[in-house]
């Protein structure tokens, strides 16, 4: 882990899966974290680190008030975790695009007047779309959801931004990550609930498939970033590399605690859009930001049971 006693850390979407892991990970590594909260947010995940960060109240749509809270904090460094329509239950198209393409671009153009370091965009596997193989970063983008398209627009922004105004912008494209304050509703954390309590785990579809990727290798891409000695708009993927199935997980998961429950799928159908084939190709990253997954699935997913396991008072 890299020392930022002394950085300034603006982190977006704090209160968020990946967000709040990286407010964790960022004052552990010695960082002034200043994060921003809207007044529907809902701080379970921090609400034990809420006295050792500073809280700006506004939302990223709000650009006058965002502007304002970054000239004053003239923030080192920006890791832009805020999302919307990243679940099944986030489905209104207005919100999605006013959350993650015009707070995107209300970032970016308060970047201008503040002289950052680096700022890290938070990308997704979404933005590809359907493909037959290892998705790479120069793939022609086809979103099938109004969440890709989405993300999609706010990466080539970013990268327009950072060819045109030359600022520090790059974005991880993350593919699944899992782990610790994972949202219940998602696959592995309801499948480690349903386990820990002896009920059955309800899954969709044993054959649907994804690259998992374990929340501490996806902060430790944050970190490898922070080393790019040219940011410049590059885009890196920030999976696996290994494509896994529902089935795999599910059954890892069930071994791993005992075999005590079994998995019970739902009704045969076929699902819109659901891919067939989901792996990222990490050359990339491995290449120019000398970073790769130390966690295999297993290994990520035995840390995630201890975690559940001391955990559980959060989601019951």
């Amino acid at each position: 882990m890299l020392s930022f006693k002394g950085e300034k850390m603006f982190i977006t979407g704090a209160s968020g899966f990946v967000g709040s892991n990286l407010v964790r990970r960022s004052l552990h590594n010695g960082a002034d974290v200043y994060i921003n909260i809207r007044t529907t947010s809902d701080t379970w995940r921090i609400r034990d680190i809420l006295k050792d960060v500073s809280v700006v109240h506004a939302d990223i749509s709000e650009y006058e008030k965002l502007n304002a809270s970054l000239k004053k904090i003239k923030p080192d460094i920006i890791y832009h975790t805020a999302v919307y329509g990243g679940n099944s239950t986030q489905k209104d198209t207005g919100k999605i695009i006013e959350s993650n393409i015009s707070g995107t671009v209300n970032l970016l153009r308060s970047c201008k007047n503040i002289h950052c370091n680096l700022f890290v965009n938070t990308g997704s596997s979404s933005e590809y779309g359907l493909k037959s193989t290892a998705m790479k970063e120069s793939d022609l983008l086809k979103p099938v959801t109004d969440y890709g398209v989405s993300k999609a627009a706010a990466t080539l922004f970013c990268q327009k931004t950072a060819l045109t105004e030359n600022l520090p912008v790059v974005t991880l494209r993350l593919f699944s990550p899992f782990g610790p304050y994972e949202q219940k509703s998602r696959l592995i954390s309801s499948v480690i609930l349903a386990a820990l309590q002896k009920q059955n785990p309800l899954i969709a579809s044993r054959d649907f498939v994804r690259d998992f990727i374990y929340i501490e290798d996806v902060l430790d891409a944050y970190e490898a970033a922070l080393t790019l000695k040219n940011p410049k708009g590059q885009i890196y993927n920030i999976g696996s590399g290994m494509q896994n199935t529902v089935g795999t997980a599910t059954d890892t998961i069930i071994r791993l605690l005992g075999n005590e429950v079994n998995s019970v799928t739902g009704l045969p159908r076929a699902w819109t859009n659901e891919p067939m084939f989901w792996q990222a190709d990490i050359q990339r990253a491995a290449l120019e930001l000398a970073w790769v997954p130390k966690y295999t699935l297993e290994q990520g997913l035995n840390k995630t049971i201890d975690w559940f396991k001391e955990h559980m008072n959060l989601y019951l």
